[in-house]
């Protein structure tokens, strides 16, 4: 299953008890007449897929539906979801283009004074 949305919250990532279970949260909000803001956690080696990845960009998550029961001291049988990440992917192409090759101005030698070409 994939959500697509906008990185909304990225946090860092947790080491949680003494066996270090790392858990890593983005929360995302889709681009639909009613926006969801939807809480992805990344757990234990997939924490770092979100490393490269900032605020405001555009994403598609690829998610595993994960579901637990809790029976609570009163006996009464409670359920709980998450959605746990496994993949993410850059969705504006032309971002990360412009975020991995730097800026330059083109060069030319032909003016260049310090040039020793022979032509």
């Amino acid at each position: 299953m994939e959500i697509i949305g906008k990185i909304k919250v990225l946090n860092e990532t947790q080491n949680i008890g003494e066996n270090s279970f790392r858990k890593r949260e983005v929360v995302i909000t889709t681009d639909e007449k009613y926006p969801q803001h939807l809480l992805i956690e990344f757990t234990q080696d997939k924490c770092e897929l979100s490393d490269n990845y900032a605020v405001g960009q555009d994403v598609k998550i690829s998610i595993n539906l994960r579901g637990r029961e809790w029976i609570n001291p009163e006996g009464v049988a409670k359920y709980f979801n998450s959605f746990q990440g496994w993949r993410i992917e850059l969705l504006n192409t032309q971002e990360t283009m412009s975020n991995l090759v730097p800026q330059t101005e083109p060069a030319s030698f032909i003016d260049d004074p310090d040039n020793d070409l022979p032509f």
